[in-house]
Order: structure tokens, then C-alpha cells, then sequence
């Protein structure tokens, strides 16, 4: 467009020149110098010359264009020359975009499942033409949208709300498998796929909540009972621990006696008797009563 109006001035300003030099001649008068029409001559050189060089920044290609078909040329990044004022281009983006769309679709076991999606993709450089000539340069609103909503839906449909929170990665993956067949077909390739965000129904929630409480419980119960056996198991070694512990002392304390009763003499005895006594006879009643011990005498 704004080649289309650096071209108009200068070319109506030499057609306003020489209708007024026609003018003049008509009313007899000189008409106007030839070095007037330079300066609107030399306008239009310019502008045809501006409209011939194109430049295409980086990360970027060209569709050539002739009065509105496409030619199936395309610029790459750099300065280029096209066909002044018979020829136009669109300079297409080929660097990876992000498009983040929320998105809401119905579970396997029809839950309401709200989602936000973040998609890299890029236009395929060497096919921008066919993109232009058959989707337009607003391919983004009229299929990459579109493709992500339905992806979610087909996606969400195959697992149930619980599946998508526990098996998150394998949604992902068949999402983004989905995407990248659906878009490849018109020549956008798919990069990467990610779900930020995953959002349910409170009763849902509250369901999920429940259930995670019940089964807090169920495992501290079994953490208890075991606690529980493993404080009964301590106590029963250690009752069999005192009871080995008794009857080794028991035995111990018998074969002691056994020894000493095989290995002590009468007089050994009446030794150890002797060794005790403290000089008192014994105080006895009745007749015929001697001592413990018998004194030998002279």
C-alpha cells in the first residue's frame, strides 16, 4: 500500500505539470521548462526503485507474489529484488512461536476438566507458499486454535479424571502426537507440547481430598499394628532372653552343688565348721544332748 502511494505523487504531480503546460501553450503563453518534469521524473525512478529491493530479516523467508497469485518463489533472509510495482511479498515468520489457549473438555468417566496448554511450533520454511496460497497469512486463528482445542478434547476423552492427574506425561505425549499429525498436514510443525495446568470440578476435588485422607489412615493403621507387633516381638525376646538367663544360673548353681558335694570330705567339713564356730558352746535342753560337733579329747 505504501508503495502503491510513493508512486502515486510523483506520478501525479507530473501529470498536474503538464496538463498545466498545455494550459498555458492553450492560452498562448510559454509553456512550462523541460527541467520542471525532472524533479517529479526523478520521484517515480525512485520509487520504482525502493519497491524493487526487499529485504527479509532473519528467521524469516518472502512468498512472492504477482498481482495476487502466488508464484512459488520464496525470499530468503537477506536483501533480494522482485518485479517493481507488478510483484509483492509477505514476509512470513519461520522462527518457533508459543500459543497458550485454555481449554475445557469432558473426562472418560465425564468429569469437567479445565486445561491450560502452551504449544511451540513453527511454519515450515520451505512450504510458506503453499500456506499462504491455501490458508492465508492468519493460519495461526484459523488452524493452530482450532487444533489445540481439539486435541485436548480428543485426548481427555481417552483417560478418566483421575488417570489424567496419575499418567499426566502419557496425555501429553498423545496430545502432542495428535497436534503434530493434524498440523503437519498444512505444514506447521509441532515442537513441543506442554500442559500447565489441570483444573476439576470441586466435588471432584473434594472426592480426590477424601480419598487421600481415608488412605492416610489406612496407612497409619498399618504402620501402627506393626509398630505394635514389632514391640511385642522385643518383649517376648527379652522374656526368653531372662528365662535362658534363670535356668542357666539355676543350672549353674545345681552343678556347683553336685561338684561340691562329690568333692568335700566329712572332715572338710566339720573344718569349715570349726572355722565359723565362735568359741560358745551351745545352749541345749534335755537330757543326753551333746554338742553339734564332737571335741576330741586327751
Amino acid at each position: 500500500m505504501l508503495e502503491t502511494i510513493s508512486l502515486a505523487v510523483p506520478i501525479l504531480v507530473l501529470v498536474a505539470l503538464w496538463i498545466t503546460s498545455l494550459s498555458l501553450k492553450a492560452s498562448g503563453k510559454a509553456p512550462l521548462p523541460a527541467a520542471v518534469y525532472a524533479i517529479p521524473i526523478a520521484g517515480i525512478a525512485l520509487a520504482a526503485l525502493a519497491n524493487t529491493a526487499v529485504i527479509v530479516d532473519a528467521g524469516h523467508v518472502g512468498v512472492v507474489t504477482r498481482f495476487g497469485a502466488v508464484t512459488g518463489n520464496t525470499f530468503n533472509q537477506g536483501l533480494n529484488y522482485k518485479v517493481p510495482f507488478a510483484e509483492s511479498v509477505w514476509i512470513a515468520d519461520v522462527r518457533t512461536q508459543k500459543e497458550q489457549v485454555d481449554a475445557a473438555a469432558a473426562s472418560k468417566d465425564l468429569q469437567e476438566v479445565k486445561s491450560t496448554i502452551a504449544l511451540n511450533y513453527h511454519l515450515d520454511a520451505k512450504n510458506a507458499s503453499v500456506v499462504y496460497q491455501e490458508i492465508g497469512p492468519q493460519y495461526k486463528a484459523r488452524i493452530v486454535d482450532p487444533a489445540i482445542q481439539e486435541a485436548f478434547k480428543f485426548t481427555t476423552a481417552q483417560f478418566t479424571a483421575e488417570e489424567l492427574i496419575t499418567q499426566r506425561e502419557e496425555v501429553k505425549n498423545r496430545a502432542r502426537g495428535f497436534l503434530r499429525e493434524r498440523l503437519g498436514a498444512f505444514n506447521v510443525i509441532v515442537d513441543e507440547l506442554n500442559i500447565v495446568t489441570f483444573e476439576f470440578s470441586r466435588a471432584f476435588n473434594d472426592a480426590i481430598e477424601a480419598k487421600q485422607v481415608a488412605a492416610q489412615r489406612v496407612q497409619q493403621s498399618v504402620n501402627e499394628q506393626q509398630r505394635a507387633k514389632v514391640d511385642a516381638d522385643t518383649r517376648v525376646i527379652a522374656a526368653q532372653g531372662d528365662a535362658q538367663a534363670v535356668l542357666t544360673r539355676a543350672k549353674a548353681a545345681s552343678e556347683a552343688q553336685a561338684l561340691q558335694q562329690r568333692t568335700l570330705s566329712d572332715i572338710y567339713v566339720q573344718f569349715l565348721a570349726v572355722d565359723k564356730w565362735d568359741g560358745k558352746m551351745p545352749q541345749v535342753t534335755g537330757g543326753g544332748a551333746t554338742p553339734f560337733i564332737s571335741i576330741p579329747t586327751p
